[in-house]
């Protein structure tokens, strides 16, 4: 019975980490895509409260930073998630 729970506690401290540099490179990537569509959603506004400015209904920040968002956001779960192969 006591081999049993040795042979348990061997196999997970061969392990080791529960992330691989494959996992830590998505998880960077992912929050520089998060990063850069936030920064797209930045500015836009008018020096002049009296002024209309246009620049708030651009392309950039009404359709391309939340779809960089949730790309950037998608890109974390599958860092998370994803298990590489074991040699």
């Amino acid at each position: 019975m006591a081999t049993n729970v040795q042979k348990n506690t061997n196999k997970e401290e061969i392990r080791g980490f529960a992330f691989q540099k494959v996992n830590y490179l998505l998880l960077i990537t992912g929050l520089i895509v998060l990063l850069l569509g936030f920064l797209l959603m930045i500015g836009g506004g008018s020096e002049d409260p009296d002024v209309f400015s246009e620049g708030l209904f651009s392309f950039g920040r009404l359709t391309l930073s939340p779809i960089l968002i949730l790309l950037g956001y998608v890109i974390e779960i599958v860092a998370i998630m994803y298990r590489p192969q074991e040699a």
